[in-house]
């Protein structure tokens, strides 16, 4: 077995561990509770759930997607959050190889998986998640060579800046709040991680992303409701990862198709 392949299931296997855990801080902490104590449980019957039975993507499967003590079905987003958390090292792996980038961006996108999913279900951005981490990843120009700390800081301030003017702008010219503080909050920390190029691109990207879900939800799920509310946070994150993967290449590629150079 090559060396590549060997350490691309070692970072498999460590990631979907890691996605594990994340499945704990998605379902916790919007509820407040500990993301340590008490240990993994079902919350239909609240009784403990053994190690064994706790196994990344493997217990789901032994277990046929159902609680051993009371046999209540087991959402399968826990295994596929396990398996998305699973790829994404070994993708950064390929793409980084073995440095300190891998490790910074797959402690970012971990982040972000968790404050999507939190967005999704409760429509909210816990500040006891994005706000540590405009501080901890300000730390880029560690992990990130083309990072620099005037980068971090104009990040900071464009990515939280641009969505602030946009929140203040909407609030007065409808009266109604049409972006949430926690928005802002997190493309100050993509920012923090990305710099200038990574929040433009993002922005770009997310609301691509999020105007396709919402036009989607509108024909198909909600029919004409005006008053459909979308998330914004999951296509925010999902414009910084596809930056961190493709932002620089496609960058260059729109700049040399728009000025033939």
């Amino acid at each position: 077995m090559s060396y590549t392949l060997t350490f691309s299931i070692i970072l498999f296997i460590f990631g979907a561990c890691i996605g594990s855990f994340l499945n704990v801080c998605i379902f916790r902490i919007p509820e407040k509770k500990s993301i340590v104590f008490p240990g993994s449980f079902c919350p239909i019957c609240k009784k403990s759930i053994p190690f064994y039975c706790n196994i990344p993507i493997l217990s789901y499967l032994f277990l046929q997607g159902r609680c051993k003590h009371c046999k209540a079905p087991i959402s399968i987003r826990y295994p596929l959050i396990e398996i998305l958390t699973g790829i994404f090292p070994v993708l950064l792996f390929f793409k980084f190889g073995l440095t300190p980038s891998l490790f910074f961006w797959f402690c970012f996108i971990c982040v972000l998986i968790v404050i999507s999913l939190i967005d999704f279900d409760h429509q909210i951005i816990p500040d006891i998640i994005s706000i540590p981490g405009i501080f901890i990843f300000a730390s880029s120009p560690f992990f990130i060579p083309e990072m620099s700390f005037a980068a971090v800081l104009t990040g900071i301030l464009t990515g939280g800046g641009i969505l602030y003017t946009i929140a203040f702008l909407y609030f007065k010219l409808k009266n109604t709040e049409g972006m949430g503080g926690g928005d802002i909050k997190l493309l100050a920390m993509i920012g923090a991680a990305t710099g200038i190029k990574g929040v433009l691109f993002t922005i770009l990207t997310g609301s691509f992303l999020g105007s396709a879900a919402g036009l989607f939800a509108i024909i198909f799920i909600k029919g004409s409701n005006s008053q459909l509310k979308i998330p914004f946070g999951p296509y925010l994150s999902s414009g910084a990862i596809l930056y961190i993967f493709f932002g620089e290449g496609l960058i260059q590629w729109y700049f040399q198709t728009m000025t033939g150079y």
